[in-house]
């Protein structure tokens, strides 16, 4: 027993609080208002509340429909100030997507705010990017060096994010020299602007700088994981074949025989239903990675078939082919489409809730694909809803018999843009992709 006079002197060293980690946080807003500025001020409200009142936000991400276009440095001024915050990147739309809504035909602005402790940003234009005139300055080790050090590449890169003019920017050797730049695993993400048809008509911000040309991006570093999901939407059928002669966009054969031939015989054993089957058009699906054994939905990067020459018995196709490359035909319908995105979306639900959704869709989707035209569909947003609720959803019958589903909560921030061209990985490489829903999931680390 401890005597009494030398309990007086003892010392009990007291309890360390272990501080709280404060991670990632996401809010997002969506307005459809007409007026630029109550627009922009109602959805930056909605992201400040999702945020708990935060006078600070590291990074946003700001989509707009074309009524706001010829406003947008108002827009990036009003969303700087009332967020305060440090790195802003915007584009024009012809439909801005928030939480459940995506506002086809209507005016919008959406944004996807984020408080990002342990991570830093790089912005970049493509003004910054070298001019790339060859294939062989794509390859070139110097080219690939500077345009490392102005995206920011390095170990703890974890994505970069590309907005892009349509009508501008040639991505079909920007993006091949992006790809061999970065650094390990992590992705190249965005899409193009898709507000105007005619050149000059987009807008892209950065910051307090607005371009009718051209593109911008940001690369995010540090305390973050960004997962990726692409959903290209489409069925294959008819076996593998491989490239046997094909020059440029042309595939002349497949299995050396006639690639014409060949096609025809592949979609006639689809029976009856093959013209039903290939309303949504025809599809070639290229094998990215040709040393895998076996080949799955994620492994095809799908191109459109856009004509075919008779005399010569070869087929087009919008990518340049080589001989060696594995294909396979593809078809695409909404019901595929729809399938397609819910299972990639199960499997992230294995893993933690993201803390807010970044979604580029095809301008090609929507109420196009999925609705009727005179209403819009919600799908791709409404997906995610689904993927992430609490709450199980599902069809269920009224009383006439028709199916409706009841209303569908809104789990985690999201925010996004339909694009004219989207920006995604396929394998281990990013690639512009048509009639794709892509989404980037923040998660803490």
């Amino acid at each position: 027993m401890v005597p009494f006079f030398l309990r007086l002197f003892s010392y009990t060293a007291p309890v360390q609080a272990t501080p709280l980690k404060v991670g990632l946080r996401m809010g997002a807003g969506l307005s459809s208002a007409a007026d630029t500025m109550r627009a922009a001020e109602a959805a930056c409200d909605q992201c400040l509340d999702a945020l708990g009142g935060s006078g600070s936000v590291d990074t946003a991400f700001l989509h707009f429909s074309a009524h706001h276009v010829d406003n947008a440095g108002d827009l990036a001024s009003v969303v700087r100030r009332r967020l305060n915050v440090k790195n802003l990147v915007g584009v024009s739309t012809v439909a801005a997507i928030g939480g459940v809504s995506e506002l086809e035909g209507a005016p919008g602005v959406s944004i996807l705010a984020g408080t990002m402790p342990g991570v830093t940003a790089k912005t970049f234009t493509f003004e910054d990017l070298p001019p790339l005139k060859s294939d062989e300055e794509v390859a070139s080790p110097e080219t690939v060096a500077a345009i490392s050090e102005t995206i920011g590449a390095a170990p703890d890169l974890r994505m970069t994010l590309l907005l892009v003019d349509p009508f501008s920017v040639p991505l079909t050797r920007m993006l091949p020299a992006m790809n061999r730049a970065r650094s390990g695993k992590s992705p190249i993400f965005g899409g193009m602007a898709s507000a105007s048809n005619t050149p000059g008509g987009n807008a892209i911000i950065l910051n307090d700088r607005v371009f009718r040309s051209g593109g911008v991006g940001i690369s995010l570093r540090g305390s973050l994981h960004v997962d990726t999901v692409l959903s290209q939407g489409c069925r294959p059928f008819g076996p593998p074949m491989i490239v046997t002669k094909a020059k440029g966009n042309m595939i002349f054969e497949l299995g050396g025989r006639n690639a014409i031939e060949v096609t025809q015989e592949t979609v006639l054993e689809l029976g009856e239903n093959y013209t039903q089957m290939l309303a949504g058009g025809l599809f070639i699906g290229r094998v990215i990675d040709e040393y895998k054994g076996r080949f799955g939905r994620n492994d095809f990067l799908i191109r459109n078939v856009v004509g075919v020459d008779q005399a010569r018995g070869a087929i087009g196709v919008a990518d340049r082919v080589r001989v060696g490359q594995t294909i396979r035909l593809h078809c695409r319908d909404a019901v595929t489409a729809h399938e397609d995105l819910a299972l990639l979306l199960d499997a992230q639900k294995l893993y933690d809730k993201p803390k807010g959704v970044l979604l580029v869709t095809c301008n090609g989707r929507g109420r196009r694909m999925f609705g009727a035209t005179d209403t819009p569909s919600d799908h791709d947003a409404l997906a995610v809803a689904r993927a992430f609720s609490q709450t199980q959803g599902g069809e269920f019958l009224s009383k006439p018999g028709k199916p409706f589903e009841p209303q569908v909560e809104v789990p985690v921030p999201l925010a996004g843009f339909f694009a004219n061209g989207e920006i995604g990985p396929v394998g281990a490489e990013s690639f512009v992709h048509g009639h794709t829903a892509c989404l980037a999931l923040f998660r803490d680390p």
